[in-house]
């Protein structure tokens, strides 16, 4: 699959949305065992969702921003700060940079409203991934979803 043309964007039409939840179903439930009913939340409805595609239309990662209230809880309270998360990349797509374009369109939807910095939770598997992207971790680690995660943030 190397070399495959696909795309980002923000997931503003219905379609895109449903095509998010099936990626985050597919990594998160399936294969990583996430409990759906916490997989989804009531921040998916205000959320900034983005979504890459192949070519054809295949779904093949997605990702979410959340600011403002929504995020002050992920944040520390901080309002400049922006929370990226539910990042997922289906099996047949890691490795073709699909994480990296899905974070850096978080990042761009971010600075759109005037944020300073995203912050993160990251699975400590993922840190090395985060960190060549410009995150540093901070905090103890922490169970979510009894997966292991550390917080992590970015200046933009």
């Amino acid at each position: 699959m190397s070399g495959t043309p696909y795309s980002v964007r923000i997931a503003e039409d219905p379609a895109d949305r449903v095509a998010c939840f099936a990626v985050r179903k597919e990594v998160f439930v399936a294969e990583q065992g996430v409990p759906e009913d916490i997989e989804y939340d009531a921040h998916d409805a205000a959320a900034v969702h983005v979504l890459a595609v192949r070519e054809d239309g295949v779904p093949l990662g997605t990702g979410r921003l959340l600011y403002g209230a929504a995020a002050a809880a992920q944040t520390g309270g901080d309002a400049s700060v922006g929370s990226l998360g539910r990042l997922a990349v289906t099996r047949e797509a890691r490795g073709l940079g699909v994480g990296v374009a899905l974070v850096r369109a978080i990042e761009d939807a971010a600075r759109a409203r005037g944020l300073t910095a995203v912050d993160l939770h990251a699975q400590t598997h993922a840190l090395g991934f985060y960190e060549r992207l410009g995150y540093a971790a901070y905090g103890p680690q922490y169970p979510e979803a009894g997966i292991p995660h550390r917080a992590m943030r970015r200046t933009l």
